[in-house]
């Protein structure tokens, strides 16, 4: 595999490496979606320094749209993202190994 190359590895044995940039961007914009959806349902942050506000500016680096600081621009964010990240996998290569082709 070429270096820059990207891909969602699904292991026979269990587990899944996500090798390259593009797969890498991925993994970040899924668990920002997830994230979101979090705050949404919870009022939880994944951590200290990432507020809402700052989620939606990570969303805004994927989608580039602006948001601001309210629930239904939340769930914008959030569903914007999800399209994003159902975009971005479909164009992913994701390689299941031990399957019979």
């Amino acid at each position: 595999m070429i270096q820059s190359d990207s891909e969602i590895r699904h292991h026979a044995g269990g587990g899944t490496t996500i090798t390259g940039p593009d797969a890498m961007n991925y993994f970040r914009a899924v668990q920002i979606k997830l994230f979101i959806g979090l705050y949404i349902k919870t009022g939880m942050i994944p951590t200290r320094g990432v507020t809402i506000s700052r989620m939606l500016k990570m969303a805004t680096e994927y989608t580039g749209q602006k948001y601001k600081n309210s629930r239904p621009e939340w769930e914008r964010a959030r569903a914007d993202m999800e399209v994003w990240c159902a975009t971005m996998k479909a164009a992913l290569p994701i390689v299941h190994e031990g399957e019979q082709r």
